[in-house]
């Protein structure tokens, strides 16, 4: 186990901070018309996401101090309490029920997304499992079948809640610590058909999915249905401009962009700062993303190497997808921008997972 301790990445910690309290303002601008007319309390969706962002950083303080490695031992535990939780959602009366998704489990306010935590879980786990078990990834049945059969099955009970927005980060998140794992091209190939045939059969199952295709590509054939959201977001993209409307100038969240403060948070941020915001946004996360993989590259052992490769994957993944369906370049998928949209799930465990990640940056290569 690796000895030698550093100071943690104060820049990547600098860039979380930063993204933090534009996230915070942001929830507020985006939510305050909603959240007077529903809760009267115009900074209702803001107070709770303080305080998700202060129990989280909190946390990723904590966990920053915790040697990674110390979560290996617990990854087995940590897995299956989560498939265990994954079950139990599914179970009528367990499960709640929000925007048409029973991925929730809890009481009221105090509730949770186990979904969010099998994100983490499967990082950790198979973080583990890939360090251990690299020289037999070359092959099918010994090495690749294994990690893709965990992932899969995960990825089948994410998607009977139905959350195919979570389940696809986690499995593109997977396929990624794989495939860096030294699992051959052909394989993938197949994965590669595999995947299409079944993302095919996932579209055909559900209306909804196709009816989201077809606003995709365009959205103006069902302008007051499927296409609504992608429409209301590039009406909110387009006036910004250069510069923006200014801070709480947005139009659209005006009951246009239905519950603005999360998934469609970056078109109203687009809105209200304009280009250059959207444009430093996507540097700050060009910035994190860089520290990561300069994280994982300088990793004293394999499993801090794939561990921060994974969490900063999911990072990746979730941050393209999220601006891609908000831009109109993918279809609606329902998945958060990290660290700025409104969730306390998903908040929270984005800034433990930073929290690992910080601390194998103590032990990375100088």
């Amino acid at each position: 186990m690796p000895v030698k301790k550093f100071a943690p990445d104060y820049f990547l910690l600098i860039l979380i901070s930063v993204l933090l309290t534009i996230g915070i303002t942001m929830v507020y601008s985006a939510s305050e018309i909603w959240a007077e007319y529903k809760f009267h309390d115009a900074f209702f969706f803001a107070k709770r996401q303080l305080l998700f962002a202060i129990v989280g950083f909190v946390a990723m303080l904590m966990i920053m101090n915790v040697e990674y490695w110390t979560w290996r031992r617990f990854s087995k535990t940590a897995l299956i309490v989560c498939f265990v939780l994954l079950i139990l959602v599914l179970i009528p009366g367990v499960g709640m029920v929000r925007n048409g998704s029973q991925s929730w489990i809890g009481a009221g306010a105090f509730s949770i997304q186990p979904s969010e935590f099998m994100k983490l879980a499967m990082i950790i786990f198979l973080a583990g499992y890939l360090s251990e078990n690299q020289k037999h990834m070359i092959y099918f049945r010994k090495g690749l079948l294994p990690a893709l059969g965990l992932a899969f099955t995960a990825f089948g009970l994410i998607m009977l809640q139905p959350d195919l927005g979570t389940g696809t980060v986690m499995i593109g998140t997977c396929l990624v610590m794989i495939f860096l794992s030294g699992a051959r091209i052909f394989h993938f190939s197949l994965m590669g058909l595999a995947g299409i045939a079944g993302f095919v059969a996932l579209v055909l199952s559900a209306p909804y999915r196709i009816k989201r295709i077809t606003s995709f590509l365009d959205p103006w054939s069902d302008p007051l249905g499927s296409g609504f959201q992608i429409i209301q977001s590039l009406y909110a993209i387009g006036p910004g401009g250069l510069f923006g409307l200014g801070i709480g100038g947005s139009r659209q969240k005006y009951y246009y962009l239905p519950e603005p403060q999360t998934d469609f948070i970056f078109a109203i941020l687009a809105e209200e700062l304009g280009f250059i915001g959207g444009i430093f946004i996507l540097l700050l996360f060009s910035l994190l993303f860089w520290r990561g993989i300069r994280i994982a590259l300088n990793a004293p052992d394999l499993f801090g190497s794939f561990l921060a490769a994974g969490i900063i994957s999911m990072l990746a993944i979730q941050v393209i997808i999220n601006i891609g369906v908000v831009t109109g370049l993918m279809p609606v998928t329902g998945i958060t921008l990290p660290f700025l949209s409104y969730g306390g799930s998903s908040l929270t465990l984005m800034l433990a997972a930073f929290g690992i990640l910080l601390n194998i940056s103590r032990y990375a290569k100088r």
